[in-house]
């Protein structure tokens, strides 16, 4: 729904669906903006809107010769973007809206589209901008707002938390106040200028996390407002925040030739269109954001009947065989991982290695020296165990010694296949990478997966990815920032194909962990892995935060028991894998009768788990978990009942007090699910302050995963756990 007002000579625009409602306001002599978003409520509740002093243009765009003013490292203040004019509005549908604007003195023709789903308090957005002049964009933001000030006068009413990420340490949040991360205090009108400095946080090459998370939360201290948000590409990215003449501002952007050598020239009438990114909305705090960003990730998931199939996967690699795999070792490996209950078995790294591989990678072909009877003999015992067979695969590179790579094989891919900078083939890490808007790269890839399928039967692939690109390849006259854009796209039109080819297949996404997690990925595959640790009690805060990035449907959690390492430490590295889609692994089939029961327990689990993953909303009860936190904790929330992981680790008090706000008021009885007895722990609820008091008397490093079930009368008495 929809309503314009003019106010004077002031356009407003309201826009929203029954949870979020957006006001843009525009006016002859000033850009779109976006000046309002809050919650619906109605004519007596119409979102708050911004003063016309705050107010920051909806677009910032530059291209060569109409650069800033003021010029900074910052990306907005941008001349064209400035100049921008409302043209016209129009709903496509009743949950699409595009806004376009226009600037006179290029011709430009600059689209701002907003997608909303029904009931969700989140929008998807992105800008399409069409040449009128011939023009060489080096800039175009996919959102910009400033519109959060409605929840505060200054910036200081502001926190930022945000998740540095890195191989083995993923999802590193803090939270930190907008001073303290950047944003300098100055006296605006005694400097006639805005301030220069800003919050900047970006991530390059193909690793889309390879540095920063691209989800992060804008919180008001006040707890009453909360936007959070996640750019969806899997390639560069960026976020900005600063601070204008009067307001402040929230950007939000692809690649730019500032950070990542990106441009691209336009012709007249040609169109570029920005990588979009989803913004949520909450009147509250990270729970109740994350929860909408959560809704937001369903919503716009191109989900296939095979995701709900949710299958628990075991995989041979982590503190396993570690990409030794052979006929002698997978099989007894595959009855334990059978008898365990799981229903997916992945050979991992190494099936096709015929000594070191590392950089003669390409053809995908089993080795024969592993497989003495061939790899079907594994795969076809695989399936006689009820499992479904799964590979691993890194289909994006060519090892440099492959005999795809070398022209004296005589099968060599074309130059065209590969990524170049000035006519010279990029090499990483021992790999050529491959550039996919190639038809011949294309077929490559595509014949592998298909033939793995075809040959093999294989229903899941372990997609990693361990080489990055660098700024991208310049082949075909692009900057190389615009090369690796395009590359991105085609990656993502492979998989959109390959699955549409394949509909039961199931495809993993992994990027030496998790360097490539993102919802562009995301939206089209099954599982995420959420990291390489081998350590259990570091990976606690991994699993624990995992949500706040992923579906908890897609959360891949490794679970890798160690036989001989006692009770507590299987139970640790077990729940880290509960509230998640657990990622089995470990010698199964070499421990002892009670270690087995154990780990059969905690698949038992799993399964309980899963009858409502996808449904349930994830809490943080003691905040998004930080790195070195002693204390971690995790929830899932369905209709009727939480589950609740906690870890206590090496340093952690023996007594620790959980918030669970919205049980507050309600009697709830408290259970332990995994495992299934108390062992040292004990816990008290207390219906009044909605908070559950935990002590352990086990040494840490311990763990474990309750239920709390809110009873529906009305609270009188507490309840304690059993003896």
């Amino acid at each position: 729904m929809s309503e314009r007002h003019d106010a004077g000579e002031e356009h407003l625009l309201r826009w929203g669906n029954e949870a979020l409602e957006l006001a843009f306001a525009s006016g002859p002599d000033e850009p779109v903006a976006l000046v309002g978003i809050g919650s619906r409520g109605g004519v007596d509740r119409a979102v708050p809107i911004l003063g016309q002093a705050l107010r920051q243009p909806l677009v910032e765009v530059s291209a060569f010769g109409h650069g800033r003013f003021p010029g900074s490292f910052r990306h907005v203040d941008t001349v064209i973007g400035a100049r921008l004019r409302y043209r016209s509005h129009r709903l496509e549908d009743d949950h699409t809206l595009r806004i376009e604007q226009r600037d006179v003195d290029t011709g430009l023709s600059v689209t701002s589209v907003f997608e909303l789903r029904p009931e969700v308090s989140a929008f998807r957005t992105w800008t399409e901008v069409t040449a009128g002049d011939p023009v060489v964009l080096d800039f175009v933001s996919t959102f910009v707002t400033g519109a959060f000030l409605t929840a505060a006068p200054e910036v200081d009413g502001f926190v930022l938390a945000s998740a540095a990420n890195d191989w083995v340490a993923e999802s590193r949040w803090t939270t930190k106040p907008l001073r303290d991360i950047g944003l300098a205090r100055i006296d605006r009108d005694v400097q006639h200028q805005p301030p220069r400095s800003r919050i900047h946080v970006a991530n390059r090459g193909s690793w889309s996390s390879g540095e920063q998370a691209p989800t992060a939360v804008l919180l008001a201290t006040a707890g009453e407002y909360a936007l959070a948000w996640q750019v969806e590409h899997n390639g560069p990215w960026g976020y900005e925040l600063g601070e204008t003449r009067h307001g402040a501002y929230l950007l939000l952007t692809g690649p730019t030739d500032q950070d990542n050598q990106w441009s691209v020239r336009l012709a007249p009438g040609e169109q570029f269109t920005t990588v979009p990114a989803s913004v949520a909305f909450a009147d509250g705090g990270v729970d109740e954001v994350l929860g909408a960003l959560t809704e937001q990730r369903r919503a716009t998931r191109h989900l296939r009947q095979a995701d709900h199939t949710l299958p628990i996967v075991f995989n041979d690699y982590m503190n396993t065989l570690m990409g030794d795999p052979t006929t002698e070792k997978l099989l007894p490996l595959i009855d334990a991982a059978a008898d365990a209950g799981a229903d997916l078995f992945c050979i991992d790294a190494g099936w096709y290695a015929e000594g070191h591989w590392w950089d003669t990678v390409g053809e995908w072909l089993p080795a024969a020296s592993r497989f003495p009877g061939g790899i079907d003999e594994v795969i076809d015992h695989i399936r006689s165990r009820g499992m479904i067979a799964g590979l691993w695969l890194e289909p994006e590179v060519i090892g440099v010694r492959s005999p795809l790579a070398l022209a004296s094989s005589g099968r060599a891919l074309p130059e065209s296949a590969f990524f170049s900078r000035e006519g010279i083939r990029i090499a990483e890490h021992g790999r050529h990478l491959l550039d996919l808007r190639d038809p011949a790269a294309r077929a490559h890839v595509d014949g592998v997966i298909d033939r793995l399928v075809a040959d093999h039967g294989i229903g899941f692939i372990k997609m990693d990815s361990n080489t990055m690109t660098g700024p991208g390849t310049d082949a075909g006259g692009l900057a190389p920032g615009a090369g690796l854009l395009e590359h991105n796209r085609a990656l993502l039109d492979l998989l959109d194909d390959v699955q549409e080819r394949h509909p039961s297949l199931l495809i993993e996404s992994c990027a030496s962990g998790a360097m490539r997690m993102d919802s562009a990925m995301l939206s089209r595959l099954h599982l995420q892995s959420t990291s390489d640790q081998q350590d259990p009690v570091m990976y606690a805060t991994i699993a624990a935060a995992a949500p706040a990035s992923m579906l908890p449907e897609q959360a891949g959690n490794w679970a890798y028991p160690l036989t001989g390492s006692g009770r507590e430490a299987m139970v640790f590295a077990l729940v880290n894998g509960v509230l998640g889609r657990m990622y089995l692994s470990g010698y199964l089939n070499l421990m002892e009768p009670a270690e087995v029961a154990l780990v059969r327990e905690a698949v038992a689990a799993q399964q309980l788990v899963l009858t409502d993953i996808e449904q349930s909303l994830p809490f943080w009860p003691l905040g998004l978990p930080a790195w070195d936190d002693p204390w971690v904790a995790l929830g899932l929330r369905s209709a009727d009942r939480a589950r609740l992981s906690l870890w206590r680790r090496p340093g952690a008090s023996e007594t620790v007090v959980i918030p669970v706000p919205h049980y507050r008021g309600r009697e709830v009885v408290a259970a332990p699910f995994f495992p299934n007895e108390t062992d040292g722990w004990t816990w008290h609820w207390d219906a009044p302050s909605g908070e559950l008091t935990v002590s352990v008397s086990t040494s840490a490093p311990t763990a474990r995963v309750l239920t709390l079930t809110p009873e529906p009368e009305s609270p009188t008495t507490t309840k304690d756990s059993p003896a």
